[in-house]
């Protein structure tokens, strides 16, 4: 099973990088996403992973099938991971995957030329009402990672920011490293009279979504400005498409500032702020981090599936910028033994996967959001009939 992207990640050298180093707004809800309430309270506090409801799984078809997704490259690392796991327990199942950033995985799926799509930023209304006749799909999540800043200044290995400080290099209203704004976040650190380069996604992204989010919370300028999206207009900075797109032009360019998932700097190894989150405390990003958001906010998870961003969790060592990472899946499946392997695939992530990604850099899904993403796989039908029944 394999994953296609601008720069193959492997399974191995991804695990080496991660123990070296360690892609929508809300909205409103529709039928094509409404689904039961959770069934289990919120997690209270963070955990490896989820509990696994107790429940015959899903049936795996018998003969080979080969299917086929794109979209984020968010969740590309997890993804290349599970898809490897997953052909050694079934090999006849064939699953191949293009990483080409959110809004290519949701334009996929719009057009029907994959069996699944995948996506950081929820479907907006439009890009719903804009699904072929009679088209619906669900949003199941998967994972939740960190949106990170990473930097490649010569002789700069820590760094502090603040909202309004990364507002303002994004902007383009902080020029230099030295800027007092920088300075006055990092006393003790000698700070280089250096041009600050940025470097954003040139494509349509999820990991853009959450960051302009973030951006949008801390800055009116940003809000009034570029705006929240997968794409927005960029007030400055070197476009690179996408996560490893970012990380490597910011390996590559002194002086510069980028932001992308936290795999991805560690894969990179580049060196990623600590952010003031809601607390007033700087943080870094990590799992541990992304989980106390999610776990604070997983309550709030909506019964549509189409989750924002979380930006500025509450909580003393809550990550500011967290979020979810879809599977884009239509709820009528074409082909019965594709819809089967598929249904079957997901439950597996949903259940065993869950347990893999502490240690590959994504938070596993609270307990809630886990019980209302498995309930979600009911939905599917081939000709009318849930594929896999109550």
């Amino acid at each position: 099973m394999t994953i296609t992207s601008p720069k193959r990640i492997g399974a191995l050298a991804l695990m080496a990088a991660v123990a070296v180093g360690a892609c929508s707004s809300g909205a409103t809800q529709t039928p094509a996403q409404t689904t039961a309430p959770p069934t289990a309270p919120a997690s209270e506090a963070p955990s490896e992973a989820p509990s696994q409801p107790a429940m015959t799984a899903p049936t795996v078809p018998t003969g080979d099938v080969s299917l086929t997704g794109a979209g984020a490259t968010f969740p590309a690392p997890l993804y290349q991971v599970w898809f490897e796991e997953y052909g050694k327990l079934h090999p006849n199942i064939q699953i191949d995957y293009q990483a080409i950033g959110s809004g290519g995985g949701i334009k996929n799926i719009t057009e029907q030329t994959v069996d699944f799509g995948a996506s950081d930023a929820a479907m907006k209304d439009e890009e719903i009402a804009a699904l072929p006749a009679g088209t619906q799909i669900l949003h199941i999540p998967t994972a939740l990672g960190a949106v990170v800043v990473i930097f490649n200044v010569p002789g700069l290995t820590d760094l502090k920011l603040d909202g309004p400080t990364t507002a303002g290099l994004f902007l383009g209203t902080i020029t230099k490293w030295n800027d007092p704004a920088i300075a006055a976040l990092n006393s003790g650190v000698t700070l280089p009279d250096a041009d600050v380069v940025v470097v954003h996604r040139s494509d349509g992204s999820g990991t853009t979504n959450a960051f302009t989010s973030y951006l949008a919370a801390v800055s009116d300028d940003w809000k009034n400005g570029p705006g929240v999206g997968k794409d927005v207009q960029w007030p400055t900075g070197i476009g690179a498409k996408g996560n490893d797109g970012v990380a490597a032009t910011t390996k590559q360019t002194a002086g510069s500032v980028g932001y992308v998932e936290l795999q991805y700097a560690a894969q990179a190894g580049l060196a990623s702020a600590s952010l003031k989150n809601a607390d007033g405390n700087f943080v870094q990003g990590s799992t541990a981090g992304v989980t106390a958001a999610a776990d604070a906010a997983a309550a709030d998870f909506p019964a549509d599936f189409r989750a924002e961003p979380i930006i500025n969790g509450a909580g003393p060592d809550t990550y500011p910028i967290a979020a979810y990472t879809y599977l884009l899946i239509y709820v009528d499946q074409k082909d019965e033994a594709k819809g089967q392997a598929l249904v079957a695939f997901t439950h597996w992530a949903l259940t065993d996967g869950q347990a893999m990604e502490n240690d590959l850099g994504y938070a596993p899904l609270p307990a809630s959001v886990q019980t209302m993403a498995i309930d979600e796989l009911h939905k599917i039908t081939f000709g009318g009939t849930p594929i896999w029944g109550m």
